[in-house]
């Protein structure tokens, strides 16, 4: 994978969380969403939304996951919507989760749009010095003739 450009690196592992979020069992008023996480580029866990019981989220079912917590300040978070900071549920919002794992760098592949729950899980991450990426490719685009953030915002719309 190391002969790959940085950005057609990052699409590939959106790419692969969007195949996360097809998991999801469809839930009416819920995302579907998915995740990787990466480290030393290559997938070490990953995660759908609902995959694990209790109304889980993908960015917390991969981190559950993920048998070596140590590593997580060096792993690079992919998720196909921005991750949350609010749970309707009562649960940990994902943006703590991954603030409080220490998680360095998290990859995006479309903001949580403002009708469903207001979101300011960038602005979070940002203030706690994670590096935030929103990931675009033109390469995704010639291959398929969509965008990829428009495909991730339509994987997490599935079934409303």
């Amino acid at each position: 994978m190391t002969s790959m450009s940085s950005t057609e690196e990052q699409s590939h592992f959106i790419i692969l969380a969007l195949a996360e979020a097809a998991k999801c069992p469809v839930v009416s008023g819920a995302f579907s969403v998915g995740c990787v996480l990466v480290h030393n580029h290559s997938v070490i866990s990953t995660g759908f939304s609902r995959e694990l019981q209790g109304n889980t989220h993908a960015e917390a079912n991969a981190i559950d996951k993920l048998e070596d917590h140590s590593i997580l300040p060096h792993v690079d978070l992919y998720t196909t919507l921005e991750p949350c900071t609010v749970r309707t549920s009562g649960l940990h919002p994902c943006t703590a989760t991954i603030i409080q794992k220490g998680i360095k760098r998290v990859f995006i592949g479309a903001s949580e749009p403002p009708d469903f729950v207001v979101c300011e899980g960038v602005n979070q991450l940002r203030q706690a010095a994670i590096d935030v990426i929103f990931v675009d490719s033109t390469s995704y685009t010639k291959s398929t003739g969509r965008i990829l953030g428009e495909d991730c915002l339509a994987a997490a719309r599935r079934g409303e």
